[in-house]
């Protein structure tokens, strides 16, 4: 499948879209190339919409050369939900979404890098905040479309039922790590403004708070702790990474034309210290999983086993009910954070 020979006019195409063909970016074009092997276009819009919205497109991409990578089976005969996998004999339905800009507001592709922006991303509050308010919508829109038409299906009743989505609604989205998801379905909010205000009153990093729901610009309430109410017991769980972007590709490439610098915030074993690492593609280490992070509802209907998910580095939030704990599995060893920067041309050899 040709995702990058336009087929759409220039002024229809997602500025995304276009920053991606780059000349140099050549390598990481074949990469996600790579990726799509195997994905099947089953409604024949896929490479317009690549090419128009960009976002949802890429991270169905993405999430199916993850299941590749997990050996996952997938059936394609039924046009709908996204994915319907197979593991080690169990059956679960995957469906993809993307939180989105609100009306209005920024684009995530619309970053100036001005002062007053640079500044305002050093305060996570308002960024937070945006983020549960948009994945809410995007979480709760699913839910309600299984709840109206998946279990309809005979090939999804029955089996657990996971949504994966991934944030675009806004710029820097990817500052947001965990945050905005864990406050989303569990109502746990780790509040690292409270702690750069005041470091002193917490000796052992950040607070975590319960916020209880947080409110839109028009005044009404987003609940938060999805996963503590029996409305959310037809979703198993939520698949999310923060981190599923063209950088991924940046950071897994090795471009000739140009020198990339790949700055990334691992959790570092074995207490989960951060770590700030700079460098080329070469050497930041980043695989195509890492950054990937699965929350399970304690009380789903169809509880998904946490072995379907168990790798190196994919980090899970599940309630163990035989030892009456929370788990937070892969989290001293994780992608937190990364940027990329294209730091102008290659010089050439004589």
């Amino acid at each position: 499948m040709d995702f990058f020979t336009p087929i759409v006019e220039e002024s229809k195409q997602n500025k995304n879209f276009k920053s991606v063909l780059a000349g140099f970016r050549a390598a990481e074009r074949e990469l996600f190339t790579m990726w799509a092997e195997g994905f099947e276009d089953r409604d024949g819009k896929v490479v317009k919409e690549f090419q128009t919205t960009f976002n949802s497109t890429f991270w169905e991409v993405y999430l199916h050369a993850c299941f590749r990578e997990y050996g996952f089976v997938q059936d394609w005969t039924s046009s709908t939900p996204d994915f319907c996998l197979t593991s080690n004999g169990c059956d679960f339905i995957v469906e993809a979404t993307t939180g989105n800009a609100a009306q209005g507001k920024p684009n995530e592709w619309d970053k100036t890098y001005s002062f007053e922006e640079l500044k305002s991303v050093r305060r996570f509050g308002e960024l937070n905040k945006e983020a549960m308010i948009r994945l809410s919508n995007a979480v709760v829109g699913k839910a309600r479309k299984y709840d109206k038409f998946y279990k309809t299906l005979n090939h999804v009743y029955g089996k657990p039922f996971i949504i994966a989505v991934a944030p675009f609604e806004q710029p820097h989205f990817n500052l947001q790590y965990d945050r905005p998801i864990r406050a989303l379905l569990y109502d746990y909010y780790v509040d690292e403004d409270a702690y750069s205000d005041n470091p002193e009153l917490y000796p052992d990093g950040p607070p975590s708070v319960s916020l209880g729901s947080v409110q839109k610009d028009n005044g009404s309430d987003v609940p938060l702790g999805l996963f503590d109410s029996l409305e959310m017991v037809e979703v198993s769980a939520v698949v999310f990474s923060c981190v599923a972007t063209w950088g991924k590709l940046s950071a897994m490439s090795s471009n000739d034309e140009t020198v990339t610098q790949v700055m990334s915030v691992w959790a570092t074993p074995p207490n989960g210290v951060p770590e700030k690492r700079i460098g080329p593609p070469s050497e930041c280490g980043e695989a195509l999983l890492d950054g990937l992070q699965v929350f399970h509802n304690p009380n789903a209907r169809y509880p998904l086993s946490p072995e379907i998910f168990r790798k190196d580095r994919v980090v899970q939030h599940y309630f163990d009910h035989r030892a009456e704990e929370w788990v937070y599995e892969g989290m001293l060893d994780s992608l937190q954070f990364r940027q990329v920067h294209a730091r102008g041309k290659r010089p050439k050899k004589d």
